[in-house]
């Protein structure tokens, strides 16, 4: 399940896609890549995992 009772609600796919979104409007170049994101979001928040990463990344892909 996606939507979950955690304790630690910055660890969702929600939230970290969030972090994606915000991350890529504020990018003033139309290439970027996989690890400078990634990297970008690890500055802002320390345990931010490749999985998760790539987890929030699908999510965000499902919806379009």
């Amino acid at each position: 399940m996606i939507i979950g009772k955690d304790i630690n609600p910055k660890k969702q796919i929600y939230y970290i896609s969030a972090l994606v979104l915000d991350e890529l409007k504020q990018i003033d170049s139309i290439e970027f890549d996989f690890f400078d994101i990634l990297n970008a979001l690890k500055n802002k928040e320390n345990d931010i995992s490749v999985n998760l990463y790539s987890l929030s990344l699908d999510w965000l892909y499902l919806l379009g």
